[in-house]
């Protein structure tokens, strides 16, 4: 990045700080270097205790450092490891998971276990290009794993107070389509419920199609969810009041929800919440500049920048909710302009854990 840019962005972000509506506002990790993949983000932001499957999937994110560092006997050794796991670990694991699931668990084991020795294979051969591929798969089937650990029961209690609001108990995917093309999103109902739950209710009530991006910050945001007329967010048909979710955040290992309060408010100046905004595509809620629980329908993108934004060390963490991350097409991001709209959010999945209310 040029000096140039950095000082426009700096300028820029000196007056826009506490962005709001239309001119909106913005908004755990292993220590070591900030993971920046919305894949291994949304596994270990995953509510899922089983200690053999996060054991496996740290085990093989971290051999990143070392096939970086082209330490391929440590690389060895970690794949080894994580065959260990799999091969002898396979009924604790197969324990954890419901009934039903087993069958499909045990498949997932049964390939798992097949990748591992062909990617042992790789890295002897010191191939990192394939390497990488093959571990990506395989991180793939830890997660679908680790999915099949959770139980059907939600596991965090929701304050009475907020009954009224749609809550997503789960995760949903979703496909944005964008004049620039279409994206896909994993939205994190386990760890912003609210935040998600209304999200995925608009976008099934089609209230997104159309809208234009009211507001777009290089190396920032890029803003949306602002409706025609002179409404700023979501106005109930049947009470005709504006919908609004408070600012809903979870610190890694706590069990209560953090609810309208800032990380600056209560003293956590280096705490990173379970969903950081830590990548290109981390989605995010706004609020309005005068409180925090006005937050009705307008999201952002957030435009990862990693000589300004380092992941963890942001300005947004514990100021907004993060509620998902753009898993493929988030290139498309740096494309987009207050130019362009989005023409329509499809839920492809995750519909069925929408409550329309407590």
């Amino acid at each position: 990045m040029t000096i140039s840019r950095l000082l426009i962005f700096l300028t820029g972000l000196a007056t826009t700080l506490n962005l709001w509506w239309c001119q909106p506002s913005m908004a755990a990790l292993p220590l070591g270097n900030a993971v920046k993949d919305p894949y291994s983000l949304l596994r270990n932001a995953l509510p899922m205790e089983q200690k053999d499957l996060r054991n496996l999937q740290h085990k093989l994110e971290d051999t990143s450092d070392l096939v970086r560092g082209s330490r391929w006997p440590a690389v060895s050794k970690a794949i080894s490891s994580s065959a260990f796991i799999v091969t002898n670990r396979k009924n604790e694991i197969l324990e954890s998971i419901p009934n039903d699931k087993k069958k499909q668990a045990e498949e997932i084991l049964l390939s798992l276990r097949k990748d591992l020795s062909h990617i042992g294979e790789l890295a002897n051969a010191k191939n990192k290009l394939e390497f990488i591929e093959e571990r990506r798969k395989s991180l793939t089937k830890i997660g679908e794993l680790e999915a099949l650990v959770m139980q059907e029961e939600f596991p965090y209690e929701i304050p009475e107070e907020f009954n009224e609001l749609p809550r997503l108990l789960g995760r949903a995917n979703v496909s944005i389509k964008t004049t620039k093309g279409t994206m896909n999103a994993v939205i994190d109902g386990y760890n912003a419920p609210l935040t998600s739950g209304s999200f995925v209710d608009l976008a099934l009530k089609g209230f997104y199609d159309g809208l234009p991006f009211s507001r777009a910050e290089d190396f920032y945001v890029l803003q949306t969810g602002d409706p025609e007329g002179s409404a700023i967010g979501y106005i109930d048909p049947t009470t005709k009041v504006e919908r609004h979710i408070p600012l809903e955040i979870r610190l890694p290992g706590k069990k209560e929800t953090i609810y309208n309060q800032t990380f600056e408010e209560l003293g956590l100046y280096t705490e990173t919440p379970t969903l950081p905004f830590a990548t290109l595509g981390t989605l995010g809620w706004a609020h309005s500049d005068e409180t925090l629980d006005d937050g009705s329908s307008q999201f952002f993108f957030f435009l990862y920048e990693a000589e300004l934004n380092p992941a963890g060390k942001n300005l947004i963490d514990g100021r907004n909710a993060a509620f998902g991350y753009i898993v493929e097409g988030n290139e498309i991001l740096n494309e987009l302009g207050v130019e362009d709209k989005i023409i329509s959010i499809n839920v492809i999945d995750g519909a069925n854990k929408l409550l329309a209310h407590g």
